[in-house]
């Protein structure tokens, strides 16, 4: 049981698991005037089949993450497009939105919802983010490094394939 339910008082409960309602409040008196109204008197309950005890709903087991042995490539991979859509955009290419189409149609594939969702997300945003804080302006190195990451791409996305594809 979770903790939090452990300091819930018995009474409360029993009172919450078999239905009782309000008149079980009567029979709390407070200083300061609650519980003290008066209520109704219980009606009486036709005579007919004996109801079924209420029973209360069981909490939904959270959703299984999968993983995958390939998780660290496609996060790796994520990152690489991050970086390839901030540096490609600094040097010219014109390519729009394409690296981060890339991304988003990775990871809709992979993971559409859960935590390896954000993860991806999150190298997608790392590899973006690390190098526009370096990076005003297209220099050689730049160059290089797109050059570097299209070749790190291709093979992270070959291997992936020819190791894991049915």
């Amino acid at each position: 049981m979770p903790r939090s339910l452990t300091r819930i008082p018995i009474a409360v409960v029993l009172a919450l698991g078999l239905g009782a309602g309000p008149a079980a409040a009567q029979f709390f008196q407070s200083p300061f005037g609650f519980g003290q109204e008066q209520q109704p008197p219980a009606r009486p309950r036709p005579p007919g089949p004996p109801r079924a005890p209420k029973v209360a709903p069981q909490p939904e087991a959270p959703p299984v993450e999968v993983t995958t042995p390939y998780d660290p490539d496609l996060q790796r991979l994520a990152e690489i497009l991050g970086a390839l859509h901030f540096l490609r955009n600094i040097c010219g290419f014109d390519e729009g939105q394409k690296w981060r189409d890339e991304a988003q149609s990775l990871i809709n594939a992979e993971a559409p919802s859960g935590k390896r969702y954000d993860q991806l997300v999150q190298s997608f945003n790392r590899g973006y983010l690390g190098f526009r804080q370096s990076y005003r302006t297209c220099t050689p190195a730049a160059r290089i490094i797109i050059r570097r990451y299209l070749e790190e791409g291709s093979q992270i996305a070959r291997d992936v394939t020819a190791r894991y594809a049915n």
